[in-house]
């Protein structure tokens, strides 16, 4: 069964750090590149930050640029998110998330963070 098994968030002051972490299982991780995308209440998704499947190469959104870091270890079949500068609007359903070479995609459950004082 494939799984993605998102841990790490939580409740957090503005300025202060979490890192997410997405175990895979089920399907062979180095082989794809992963995403994690996060939803606020209210609004629609919104694509973070990707990375290859080697982990060379990123991309991160304006709105996180600078603040997060995506990285994964492909020994461990993990994906981390390590987020910095926390802000209020980065309140948000955190999900990691991959695209099948068929094109559809599989999701984490997610994971809350909180920023607030």
């Amino acid at each position: 069964e494939v799984q993605l098994v998102d841990s790490g968030g939580g409740m957090v002051q503005p300025g202060g750090s979490l890192r997410l972490s997405c175990a895979a299982s089920g399907f062979t991780f180095s082989n794809y590149a992963m995403s994690w995308v996060r939803q606020a209440p209210g609004k629609g998704p919104e694509w973070i930050s990707n990375i290859n499947t080697g982990g060379g190469s990123t991309y991160y959104a304006d709105a996180v640029k600078g603040r997060f870091t995506i990285s994964r270890d492909n020994a461990k079949n993990t994906l981390y998110l390590q987020m910095n500068s926390l802000k209020p609007e980065d309140t948000a359903l955190y999900y990691c998330a991959f695209r099948w070479f068929s094109g559809s995609y599989q999701w984490g459950q997610g994971i809350q963070v909180t920023v607030s004082s």
